[in-house]
């Protein structure tokens, strides 16, 4: 799936929020859950608030499937994969919203998955 309008994006940051929030509790790590959750309750937070604000201005180059997680490795190694993709995506996605609010929500989750990673 393009990733290619804001809508689309934010759904994905949530879906990938809820995901990862899902595969720590699986791995036995409440705070990273809980951080995962919070980013996500952010992101819902974020859409709501700005989708009457955003431009319908197409954004390209972003597919999800350059995002894809394995969840299923829940090591040390598996845990740090994770959240290198994570902070991949935000990082990318961020300068290509044009709602400033937005663009820092996903700067700021890009900035804790790469401490994490």
């Amino acid at each position: 799936m393009s990733l290619n309008t804001f809508g689309a994006i934010l759904a994905f940051a949530i879906e990938l929020e809820s995901r990862l929030r899902d595969y720590y509790q699986a791995a036995g790590d409440a705070g990273r859950a809980t951080d995962a959750d919070k980013r996500r309750q952010n992101f819902e937070r974020v859409r709501r608030e700005n989708i009457t604000e955003i431009k319908l201005e197409p954004i390209e180059g972003l597919h999800e499937d350059h995002y894809a997680l394995n969840l299923t490795d829940t090591s040390e190694t598996g845990q740090k994969a994770v959240e290198e993709i994570a902070a991949q995506f935000y990082a990318d996605v961020a300068p290509k919203i044009n709602v400033r609010e937005a663009q820092r929500a996903l700067e700021r989750a890009s900035k804790q998955h790469r401490e994490l990673a």
